[in-house]
This record gives C-alpha cells, structure tokens and sequence, in this order.
C-alpha cells in the first residue's frame, strides 16, 4: 500500500513549478500503478498553452474558475468546481485561470516526475525521474 499526504509531497522534489501553475505529483510511474495523479494549481491571471502529444488526461477542478479553449475549433468552455474535461484526442488547448484553479489530473501513460511544458506545450515521453 502506498500512503501520501498533499501536505509531505508539496514539500518534497514532488512539488514542480512550471510558471504559470504548480503541480504536486502524488502518484508516479514508479509507482507501478499505470497512471499518474497531481493536484495541480492554475494561477489566476494566467494563460497556458499545452499539447500533450504523448499523453491523455483528465482533469477535475475542485476550487476556482477559468476557461479552457480547444486551438483546432476554438471552442471555449467554462471550468468551475465540478467540472471535469477530458482530453481524450490530444487536444491542444489554452487553459486560462480567472481564479486559482486547484485541479486534481490523471495522467497516461504516467509521468516520471520532473516533466514541465516545452516550447510546443508538450510533456515529453521519458523526463528525468523524482527521487524519493
């Protein structure tokens, strides 16, 4: 059984800081578990473009408000506590926070640990691992 709290991992290598967010990556690859689980804060103010190339997610937002535009179609939809959206096909998205967004994301494959966006919005495949 593994056994985390938000609070021990915010204050270990776990915690990542990509700018405009931060993401406490409480289940990794390592992990053995399929799947990757963050919670993630979208900072109020801010605009994120990302493209996850190499990765599907899911996202719930359980505090704060923003937006989340799909690039192909421009199509914008709200994000509030109680939404979750799903990026099923790869989506390259803009993700915008009105409010800090404390958003809880599932990640597959799992990531490694120390993943930030590149130029392109993109996690690559195969970043350097968190060391316990």
């Amino acid at each position: 059984m593994i056994v985390r709290t938000l609070e021990e991992c915010k204050n270990s290598s776990r915690a990542i800081d990509g700018g405009n967010w931060e993401s406490v990556r409480m289940l990794l690859k390592d992990d053995n578990m399929g799947f990757s689980f963050h919670i993630t804060t979208i900072f109020a103010g801010t605009e994120t473009p990302i493209h996850y190339q190499n990765h599907l997610e899911s996202v719930y937002c359980m505090q704060g408000e923003g937006e989340i535009e799909t690039v192909e179609d421009g199509k914008i939809y709200q994000i509030r506590p109680g939404t979750l959206y799903i990026l099923d096909k790869h989506d390259k998205h803009l993700l915008r926070a009105t409010k800090d967004m404390h958003m809880a994301c599932v990640f597959n494959p799992p990531l490694n640990g120390k993943e930030v966006h590149d130029e392109n919005g993109v996690y690559a495949l195969e970043a350097e691992t968190i060391e316990d």
